[in-house]
Formats: structure tokens, sequence, C-alpha cells
């Protein structure tokens, strides 16, 4: 005779890395990227310009993202591979290189100094890395303004687009930054899809455990530091075929670390999305109140201190806390079951 048992409740809670609003949110998203190569037939050059600034400083917000936002790396000196990739271009072109093929090489030999730079600077933790990385982008500075050759102090341009007409310049320009942002975006998201992302929020978190743990805590920093490289070579490169003009001063300047702050602290730190609305946010404010000075960069501070203390986890908090949505989402979530899901395992996380 066998005794009937009882049936097993399902567990309350179930983990899941997408919803069905995510994976609609990503196709959509997936569907603008596409859209945005068809923009140089359709708008003006005025405003293709414009958005390849917008790109650029996607791509920078990205990158900086990625390190401190996942590895904790907090650099306050990545205008150090912004000014290499600009100058870098020049140097290319110099030697009879084709202006964008140059640029692509410039980003490549960004990355290259990212793998010299790794073998110092990650040796630093904490504020002496910030420190580190900040001397070392004043370094750089001051050895190119005195090489007369690429202009000194005064500056130099980008010659040889001189050779393409206006529009079609812009245009190349454009197609070039929108390939950069798309790769860029999708090796950060297959690094953080597997086990990797999951190392490297634990070395943010503690890297001493991360390291006790097995996590290969080295190796991980070393990938991202050098895929920043890459990046913020590759915009600072996009950014002289944008404007065609740079002076040490400006592409070296500290600056661009207060921007990269703002965008991720005000996007949201540490998250796929958040970036990307800090950027489109920088972008907005930089376009209607650059022209105010002094008074532009207190405002932006000011933005920054009002997110660190009262939304530390940025403007992405909010919709996501509401919507539930993840566009890309590079890793799994704890939710919990709804009360009337049976078979199918719909949830909504925990608050």
């Amino acid at each position: 005779m066998t005794t009937p048992t009882s049936p097993v409740s399902p567990t309350p809670w179930v983990v899941r890395r997408s919803s069905l609003a995510s994976r609609i949110g990503s196709g959509a998203l997936i569907v603008i990227g596409l859209a945005l190569f068809g923009v140089p037939q359709v708008f003006g050059p005025n405003i293709v310009q414009q958005l390849t600034s917008l790109l650029i400083f996607l791509i920078l917000a990205v990158m900086w993202n990625a390190l401190a936002g996942y590895a904790g790396l907090v650099s306050v000196g990545q205008q150090a591979f912004i000014g290499f990739g600009a100058y870098g271009t020049i140097f290319m072109t110099q030697q009879g290189i084709q202006p964008y093929l140059a640029m692509i090489f410039a980003a490549i030999a960004s990355a290259a100094l990212a793998v010299v730079l790794s073998l110092f600077v990650l040796r630093l933790r904490g504020g002496r890395f910030a420190v580190g990385t900040w001397v070392v982008a004043e370094t750089i500075a001051l050895l190119i303004s005195l090489d007369q050759a690429m202009g000194g102090g005064t500056g130099t341009s980008l010659r040889g687009l001189n050779a393409y007409p206006r529009q079609v310049r812009i245009a190349y320009t454009y197609w070039l930054t929108l390939g950069f942002t798309v790769l860029l975006l999708l090796i950060l998201f297959l690094l953080l899809r597997n086990r990797a992302g999951v190392g490297l929020q634990a070395i943010r978190d503690d890297e001493e455990a991360a390291a006790s743990l097995g996590v290969r805590v080295g190796r991980l920093k070393f990938v991202l530091f050098v895929l920043a490289g890459f990046g913020c070579g590759a915009a600072g490169a996009l950014t002289l075929a944008n404007t065609l003009f740079i002076q040490p001063q400006s592409i070296f300047g500290v600056q661009w670390s207060a921007y990269l702050i703002f965008m991720v602290l005000v996007g949201g730190l540490g998250t796929f999305e958040g970036p990307i609305i800090g950027a489109i946010l920088f972008f907005v404010i930089q376009h209607q109140f650059a022209d105010l000075g002094a008074w532009y960069l207190i405002g932006l501070g000011l933005i920054a201190v009002a997110f660190a203390l009262f939304l530390p986890r940025g403007l992405w908090s909010l919709i996501n806390d509401r919507l539930h949505i993840r566009l890309l989402p590079v890793g799994y979530h704890l939710l919990r079951r709804s009360p009337d899901a049976s078979a199918s395992d719909r949830g909504k996380p925990n608050p």
C-alpha cells in the first residue's frame, strides 16, 4: 500500500535574466541602432555633426562606467587616451596614412598604450589609482605640447580631411563613430553576459574577497582597462575628425573626467543603460548652456552632487524601479513569483 504524497508547493522565488518587456526593449534598441545608419541620408550636416558629438559622449560614458561601475577603477585620467587617440591620428596622417584609416590605427595604438600603462597603474588602488591616471595624462600632455611637429602648445588640425567635401566628411565621420559605438557596446555586453561580468562586479564590491573565491582579478582588470583605452582613444580620434582642430590644453584637459563622472553618475553607475541616458542628458545640457562658461561647469558640479546625495543610483533606477525593464540585461536577478503564476514562471522583482 502506497502512501499518498502531498504536492510540493512551488518556490515563491525565480531567477531570471530578462523578461518579455526587456526582450521588446532590446529589440527596439537594435532597430533604432540600425536606423541611425540612415541619418546622413535624411538630415542636414549640422544635425549629423551634433549626433556625432552625442555618440562620442556615449562612447566615453560607457567606457568610464565599465571601469568604475563594473570593476571599481575610478579613473580621472582617461583624457590621456582621448588625447593620444587624437594626436595619434595626426601623427599617422603625417606618415601618409589615409585619415579615417589613421583613426582606427590610433584607437588600436591607444589600446597598446593601455597595455603598457597597466603594468604600472593597475598596481594602484582607490585614490592612488585615480591620481596615478591623472599624472599619466598630464605627463603625456606635456610631452605633446613640447613637440613642435605636433603643433606644440598652439595646437594642430587634421588637414587630410580637407580633401573631402564637407557633407561627405561629416557623413563618413558619423558612420565611423556609429560603427565604433555599436562595436564597443557589443563587446562590453558580451563580456558582461558571461562569467567575466560576475567576476568584475565581485571585484568592484570587494577585490580581496573576489580573489579568495578564485576570481582572476588582475586579468579582468587588465582586459577592461585596455578596452577602455581603446574606446577612449577612438573617441579622441573621432573628436578630432568632428572638429578638425585640437590643442593639448583642451584634448588633454581634466574637464573630460568631469564630463565622464557627470554622465555616469546622473545616468546610473554600474548599469548598462544608465550611461546612455547620462550621455543624452549631458549632450542636451551642453548644447543649451555651454556658453555660460564657468557657471556651466559649476552647474554640472551642483547637479552631480545632488544626484550623489539624493539619487545615487541615477536616473535609470527611477525607470527600472517603476517599469522593471532592462533593455540589455547582463546579469541575473532574484524575482518574486506572482501569486497567480502557475506553470509559467511569471514574476516581478522583489521590492
